[in-house]
């Protein structure tokens, strides 16, 4: 199985910073797509950012030239450096590890994975 544990959420006034990093474990032999995804009280899951294994991003229009993802293969953990956060960035974000494949017991499998999410808060 894979595991997938984001952090670094919290309290920010607007204008500020915050970094998410998030690390899938586990027998993992490699994760296709890893990205942030959001979901602000009332409204739907939405993606935020995404890396491909060949580090090919692609951002929601709303964070484009505030938000950079980055990724580490070799550690399977990626980020979300966060600047110039909006009070409209107030959300859980997840993470997710899309195409992860893993070995177990002489078997390989592969799914997709999501964290438990971390609270970003945005105060105006």
């Amino acid at each position: 199985q894979v595991q997938v544990v984001e952090s670094g959420g919290g309290l920010v006034q607007a204008g500020g910073s915050l970094r998410l990093s998030c690390a899938a474990s586990g027998s993992i032999l490699s994760i296709k797509d890893m990205g942030w995804h959001r979901q602000a009280p009332g409204k739907q899951r939405e993606l935020v950012a995404a890396i491909t294994s060949g580090g090919s991003t692609n951002y929601a229009d709303s964070v484009k030239g505030r938000f950079t993802i980055s990724r580490d293969n070799a550690k399977n953990t990626v980020y979300l450096q966060m600047n110039s956060l909006k009070p409209e960035d107030t959300a859980v974000y997840y993470c997710n590890a899309a195409g992860a494949t893993y070995y177990s017991r002489g078997y390989t499998y592969t799914g997709d994975y999501w964290g438990q999410g971390t609270q970003v808060t945005v105060s105006s």
